[in-house]
């Protein structure tokens, strides 16, 4: 982290804010860009000072997290960790259509405990149906296994590091100190409004396709109905045909006066 670091003061290593404020921008943008693709970002926080911000913060934008303890796993395995999300909306399914309510009392109280089990370790990613394409680890000594599963699968890692950890792993490094809630929720504050941004400008790009869509639609149904209405070739040329008779007659009639005049 020597690279991070601005000076040492009584045993105690400062950041240097700059290089964090730059960093932090880097890694705001770059999720950005995954967020407006449409694709999920996994946030990974179980320490005590992080949960809670966290939780918070990344239920408003609808992004995955995992708060309580990494199931070891969860990114190699996944399959796995989906059909326990399976098995939780199943159980789900069993309170909706009634037969909760037909089990005996011993098991309805297994299921209860079962359920709030999944829901506290893995209810939260409930809607992740396929690998994330990034993760954002706050604290990457204590979720050095997530950081290991990531890299090995080559999916990219955002994390605040603190001077005591080693940023070689880490694709985004944002150094940071990890321990203080108020930098926390400073630095995850700023994330979750770069990816609101994000799904915000994928939300207008998809209104905007599909008003394209039907002003286009409109004018090839105005068009084709120009071509239904449009007189056939057959009777344009009859009617020319009919008009030019009728002005040969008058004008026979004419000339046949003109003559019975000067006769007269």
């Amino acid at each position: 982290m020597a690279p991070y670091i601005f000076m040492e003061r009584n045993g105690i290593h400062i950041i240097d804010l700059h290089k964090t404020a730059v960093k932090v921008d880097e890694a705001a943008n770059a999720l950005k860009q995954i967020a407006k693709s449409g694709r999920k970002i996994l946030f990974v926080a179980t320490k005590k000072q992080a949960k809670d911000i966290v939780s918070e913060k990344i239920k408003q934008v609808n992004m995955p997290y995992v708060t309580e303890r990494w199931p070891g796993g969860m990114l190699t395995n996944f399959p796995t960790i989906r059909k326990a999300v399976k098995k939780m909306a199943n159980i789900d399914k069993l309170f909706s259509d009634g037969t909760f309510n037909n089990l005996s009392k011993r098991e309805r109280l297994q299921v209860a405990r079962q359920r709030a089990k999944l829901e506290k370790n893995l209810g939260s990613i409930s809607d992740l149906t396929r690998l994330p394409a990034a993760l954002f680890v706050i604290d990457v000594q204590k979720e050095y296994i997530a950081v290991r599963e990531a890299k090995r699968l080559n999916i990219p890692v955002f994390a605040m590091v603190d001077t005591c950890c080693d940023p070689t792993p880490i694709d985004f490094v944002i150094p940071a100190n990890d321990d203080a809630s108020k930098s926390i929720a400073l630095i995850v504050e700023l994330v979750a409004k770069a990816i609101q941004e994000g799904l915000e400008e994928r939300k207008a790009e998809k209104d905007k396709d599909t008003d394209d869509q039907p002003k286009e639609k409109k004018v090839e149904g105005v068009k084709t109905r120009a071509r239904k209405n449009a007189p056939k070739k057959e009777e344009v040329e009859g009617e020319t045909e009919d008009k030019a008779e009728e002005v040969a007659e008058v004008k026979a009639e004419e000339v046949e006066n003109s003559v019975e005049e000067e006769e007269s």
